[in-house]
């Protein structure tokens, strides 16, 4: 197979992945400029890595190896910049207390608290619907350590959830 053969092919493989790719960045990073540019910089990584990848039916698992490190590094940037909001001079009413949160901000925001790691496994196994073993295997990390980021996870969560009843 030629170098140009495998480009095409590599390229087909990517052209595949670019919806769920961004999804998947979207659930992790809760932002859609950060998940587009995650999106990116992970095909621009995986392109300039292409020679690395030794089984193209495996792509899917290589790749999304590259797309959570990259957004493992936005979250862990973002968590050193933090920005703080200005404050609201305009004096606008207080928001009525009589109107429920949605479930789905509830959870969005007890999954925002999380460290990098204990976000990226549950958006993992909650949202990718992937195993325990499957995550372990995307993250290269023993499957104890996914087990255990879990429970920490969700046992962090928990009385945020239980508060929002």
């Amino acid at each position: 197979m030629t170098d140009e053969t495998s480009d095409e092919a590599f390229a087909a493989l990517t052209r595949r992945q670019i919806d769920s790719a961004y999804r998947l960045a979207w659930a992790i990073l809760g932002d859609s400029g950060d998940a587009d540019d995650a999106t990116q910089e992970a095909f621009a990584s995986a392109w300039r890595h292409r020679r690395s990848l030794r089984d193209p039916g495996r792509f899917d698992a290589w790749f999304g190896r590259i797309l959570v490190n990259e957004c493992r590094q936005r979250l862990r940037r973002r968590a050193r910049e933090r920005i703080r909001p200005l404050p609201d001079v305009t004096g606008a009413a207080a928001p009525d207390v009589s109107q429920q949160v949605s479930a789905r901000e509830v959870v969005s925001q007890a999954i925002a608290r999380l460290d990098a790691d204990h976000r990226i496994v549950v958006i993992l196994r909650y949202w990718a619907d992937l195993s325990v073993d499957e995550i372990a295997a995307r993250l290269d990390v023993p499957s104890g350590t996914v087990k255990s980021r879990l429970h920490y996870a969700l046992r962090s969560m928990r009385p945020r959830l239980e508060d929002a009843r």
